[in-house]
């Protein structure tokens, strides 16, 4: 499903990615570490379309994901629905006036029927607890609620690939407990799953296998 090949990337000359090369297959949960600085959100950014290889190919279903590929609205469109991210920061994510605009954002973009965004949202909404939250602006939550709308708003686009980066930030012990169920529901029905972590514990418990960054940038 994911493919990388002999890929490097950097940013101002200073390299960030050295000849990375790995495959995850449809329904694999991967948990990838490294220390700081090794290039694990450039990684994720990367596997989602957001940067892009300087040597080396990503491919995705067989396509290869390059800025050019990406410049077409239509196959943009499809990556996007299929690839979901879930950002180490919630602030860098969220961005609507409402929790409740916020998880219809990403089902409108698709174009999919009203109904279907309002049953999608109302969906969310009672599996992550944010009936109270509804008609809130995001910059008004606390950590943990703001990570909650993050990924409800993943949630809601159904995506077949999840991405997520350390997403036990924000959360306390009991949310960290319930992400950690959360994250083995996803691999239940199948989705494929690529996460960070600083907290191994939570996601070596549904991880198939790991990946490892070393300080040099590389696959250890």
């Amino acid at each position: 499903m994911i493919a990388l090949e002999d890929v490097c990337c950097a940013f101002d000359h200073e390299p960030v990615l050295r000849h990375i090369s790995f495959t995850i297959k449809k329904g694999e949960a991967v948990l990838l570490t490294g220390p700081n600085g090794s290039g694990k959100t450039t990684l994720l950014r990367l596997l989602n379309g957001l940067v892009f290889p300087e040597l080396g190919t990503y491919t995705f279903e067989g396509t290869a994901i390059t800025a050019k590929k990406m410049r077409e609205h239509r196959y943009s469109k499809y990556f996007h629905q299929r690839v979901g991210y879930v950002w180490q920061n919630p602030d860098a994510q969220l961005f609507c006036a409402s929790v409740e605009e916020e998880l219809a954002f990403g089902p409108l973009q698709m174009g999919l029927p009203e109904d279907e965004v309002h049953q999608r949202v109302e969906d969310a909404i009672a599996y992550f607890s944010l009936e109270k939250l509804r008609d809130k602006a995001p910059y008004f939550l606390s950590g943990g609620e703001k990570k909650r709308t993050a990924l409800a708003s993943i949630f809601t686009m159904n995506p077949a690939v999840w991405t997520l980066d350390e997403p036990e930030n924000f959360l306390d012990a009991e949310s960290q407990t319930w992400l950690t169920q959360f994250l083995q529901s996803l691999k239940d029905a199948g989705k494929t799953i690529i996460v960070t972590s600083h907290h191994p514990d939570i996601a070596s418990r549904i991880a198939d296998r790991e990946l490892r960054l070393t300080a040099e940038h590389q696959l250890g």
